[in-house]
């Protein structure tokens, strides 16, 4: 291990994770591609635990409905979201060696700039900097082309046609945004409720270099929570708003301090910090995830984003970040207030009406401005054409109509010029029983491959120069070990016996009689599995056998009768270690 120890710990865990078979970089045999990784049984049986903790958090307590829509979209999806426009990176490109570099990161590195200040440069500002400094390759030394912008999307063709270009979505999100009608009529046409999609997504990363950090193809989990933003029927807000969250403000940011201010969820509300009260809800239960995945709430930190940050999609937004060893402060989900972006520019783009009613208490009398055609005018104005113009009048915005016939003395729909005598404007009162408006959204996005690596970090440990990955016990991969003392008199039969009574009542059980018991032992250390049940003589006379503890290395003694039960109160949180058995002497 002194060898190791000169090793940080991201480089000891993808050691660790590639030679148990957790994760490894794909392609290997034709030496790899980067941005892809593969996970073996381990690594997906961590991830789906830790997907099932995000649900039982975020989905089962709160009846979230979840979807699972395609991975590719025609562009129309994407230009109208404007992830087109929007979805680009700087990159630089070496004239010798054909290396490719993320610009604005490439100026973080060797340059006194911060992440900040390289990421809101143009591509002028880019190639002033790298020409005034002397930038070269950091590979060969070879000089720059000009900086250029990258659209950081896989494109594609559906179908034969290079005319149905397709894009890998970036996000989950558009998915739900598309389908909003559908899943509002699940939702028994009722505000607030949200939506959640767990699935692969594509993002053509320039230089990804950071393992399971910044991935070309990774898992996302997109929340979209639709509510009136006039009537936001924030129910949970009692039962989070005296946790207290962490902020680093983009106040703050401007003044280039990493100060961090704790407020609690009411606090951050009442001094409009946070602007929406169920954005602040999910920031809260965020923080709790990443708890129960054993992240301490000291390393946990949400920072606003900047104005040039920002997605152009989002009127505030805060990441959660983490702190880990070789990279510093980490994000590991995105909080962001779409207001009614996403459905306003889908219903502009598609036509599609993705308004909701919302009926009032009491009908309201309000008095409106009407247009109406006079038709024995238009007639002979418009001859066969007067029908279209008169429905074009009526779609139009008769405040509109009104302030051009007053200011200019027509008004233009289209070719048509409509003159005063050709309408009537009048004033009419009406009662409203209703009004039909664009819901706004809230959203909390995670990353499932962030969680994963997070977790593997705040889990790894070293006692006695042994590796020891101490998961929470409901994440671990593999619930229970089981191991005959040897490999005779009856031993391994009685421990496959046992073996199968854990399977049968659902638990994650590995075998293993390889070895001595102590290398059996460890090895189940190194891959986090919360308990060892030990099969040996003495349970051939008495019918009890040995519970170990993975973290303290105790042992217990327990009835295999009374395993099952013993074990699911463990599993489920509700005893300890200490009370599965009579304590042994260590």
């Amino acid at each position: 291990m002194d060898s190791e120890a000169k090793l940080d710990k991201f480089t000891l865990i993808n050691e660790l994770a590639r030679r148990r078979g957790f994760y490894w970089q794909s392609y290997e045999i034709y030496g790899g591609v980067g941005g892809f990784i593969t996970y073996g049984s381990l690594g997906a049986k961590l991830k789906q635990n830790i997907e099932s903790k995000l649900r039982e958090i975020f989905v089962r307590k709160l009846g979230i409905l979840e979807t699972d829509s395609p991975i590719i979209a025609p562009s129309k999806v994407f230009e109208a979201s404007g992830h087109v426009e929007h979805f680009k990176e700087p990159m630089v490109e070496c004239l010798k060696c054909q290396k490719r570099f993320r610009a604005d990161q490439l100026l973080e590195e060797l340059t006194e700039l911060s992440a900040s200040e390289a990421e809101k440069m143009s591509i002028e500002e880019i190639e002033n900097v790298i020409e005034k400094n002397g930038i070269r390759c950091p590979e060969c030394g070879g000089a720059f082309d000009m900086p250029k912008q990258f659209l950081t999307m896989f494109k594609t063709t559906i179908g034969p046609y290079s005319g149905a270009v397709g894009y890998g979505r970036p996000e989950a999100a558009q998915g739900i945004f598309v389908e909003f009608n559908r899943l509002y009529t699940m939702a028994r046409e009722k505000l607030p409720f949200g939506v959640l999609q767990i699935g692969h997504a594509l993002r053509n990363e320039i230089s990804p270099r950071q393992g399971l950090i910044r991935l070309r193809e990774f898992t996302i989990a997109d929340l979209e929570f639709f509510f009136d933003p006039e009537e936001p029927n924030c129910y949970l807000l009692g039962d989070v708003e005296n946790e207290t969250l962490r902020l680093l403000l983009a106040e703050n940011r401007l003044r280039v301090t990493e100060e961090i201010t704790e407020f609690t969820v009411k606090e951050a509300l009442e001094k409009k910090l946070i602007k929406a009260e169920w954005q602040a809800v999910f920031m809260a239960l965020a923080k709790k995830l990443l708890i129960d995945l054993g992240v301490p709430a000291e390393n946990q930190r949400f920072i606003e984003k900047l104005p040039w940050e920002k997605a152009h999609y989002s009127s505030q937004s805060f990441d959660q970040e983490v702190y880990v060893d070789r990279w510093g402060w980490v994000e590991v989900s995105g909080h962001a207030y779409r207001t009614d972006f996403d459905l306003k520019s889908h219903m502009e783009a598609s036509g599609v009406d993705m308004q909701v009613f919302k009926e009032y208490g009491e009908p309201v009398e309000k008095e409106q401005l009407v247009i109406k055609p006079v038709m024995v005018n238009l007639g002979p104005a418009f001859k066969g054409e007067a029908a279209t113009v008169a429905e074009l009048l009526s779609k139009a915005k008769p405040e509109e109509v009104a302030d051009s016939l007053k200011k200019k003395g027509h008004y233009m729909i289209g070719k048509y010029k409509v003159l005063p005598e050709h309408v009537d404007i009048i004033h009419q009162k009406t009662l409203e029983r209703g009004k039909r408006f664009i819901p706004h959204v809230v959203e909390p996005s995670f990353g499932s491959d962030r969680l994963l690596y997070v977790a593997l970090e705040y889990a790894y440990r070293v006692k006695e120069n042994r590796a020891i990955l101490s998961f929470p016990r409901d994440i671990a991969p593999i619930h229970v070990g089981v191991y005959p003392l040897v490999s005779k008199d009856g031993l391994v039969e009685k421990a496959l016996k046992v073996h199968k009574l854990l399977v049968n009542e659902g638990f994650l059980v590995d075998f293993d009689e390889t070895g001595s018991i102590g290398r059996r032992y460890a090895r189940a250390d190194e891959i986090g599995i919360p308990l060892g049940v030990t099969v040996d003589y003495d349970t051939l006379s008495d019918d009890t056998i040995t519970i170990r503890d993975r973290d303290t290395w105790r042992q217990v003694r327990s009835q295999i009768r009374d395993l099952p039960e013993l074990l699911h109160r463990y599993f489920w949180g509700r005893i300890n270690f200490e009370d599965l058995g009579k304590m042994l002497e260590s």
